[in-house]
């Protein structure tokens, strides 16, 4: 039942545009958080045009965790590059990203000015989706995670509409729970997943599984440059 619990349109915590939104950034937190945190998160770094949206991950039992329950996108069995995946649990869960992705559309903001994105877990998720769906991105902001279900690729990219999407990638060189070499890993996977020259990957000294200033900044502007203002606001 892991990640196939998310038929229904998923609860968030939003941040909205200070005037007409052009464009969103959705963004994924990590396992047994909520979205409110990263709510929080955005609105100090907020641009006026853009409607933030932190979706909630439904609760779960987790075997990384003794199968406590607690929210989490997909049940984690390890967070080494050898671990076993919750292959449809992954698949499920990004399905619903992508059904969130299709309700911004509906409400006005086309894919391609909207920018997906997480933490952790979310962050993992965020890169699977992007990499997976039919529906072209503005970007990924993936902080502190890895791609998920590698060993699928580049075959399950083959149609994907995002080859030459831009991606940030962040890590702490001190992340005692997904390693910063699993990340660098995942950057270099990725650059030969899409246009290489579009994926960058920032370090940050001394940071464990946590986000800094200096990173909101960055983040901040990269949302600035992929998802600039357009002029019929």
């Amino acid at each position: 039942m892991c990640g196939n619990n998310m038929s229904a349109p998923l609860p968030a915590a939003i941040v909205p545009a200070a005037r007409k939104a052009t464009a969103a950034v959705i963004f994924l937190h990590g396992l047994g958080d909520t979205g409110q945190s990263w709510a929080d998160a955005f609105r100090a770094i907020r641009l006026p045009h853009i409607k933030y949206i932190c979706p909630h991950a439904p609760i779960m039992p987790v075997s990384l965790n003794m199968r406590m329950a607690m929210p989490s996108w997909f049940d984690i069995y390890g967070l080494h590059p050898d671990s076993g995946e919750d292959e449809a649990g992954i698949k499920g869960a990004s399905e619903s990203i992508k059904a969130l992705i299709e309700q911004e559309v509906k409400n006005g903001i086309p894919s391609h000015r909207i920018i997906l994105g997480g933490f952790s877990q979310g962050g993992a998720l965020s890169l699977y989706t992007a990499l997976t769906t039919h529906q072209k991105l503005a970007g990924v902001v993936a902080l502190s995670c890895w791609l998920p279900l590698r060993q699928s690729f580049p075959q399950a990219a083959a149609n994907n509409a995002n080859k030459d999407m831009h991606v940030l990638q962040c890590h702490g060189d001190a992340d005692p729970l997904v390693s910063f070499e699993f990340g660098n890993q995942t950057a270099k996977m990725m650059r030969t997943l899409i246009s290489p020259t579009n994926v960058t990957f920032r370090s940050y000294r001394d940071l464990p599984h946590s986000y800094c200033c200096e990173e909101m900044m960055d983040i901040k502007r990269f949302i600035e440059k992929q998802l600039p203002p357009i002029s019929d606001e």
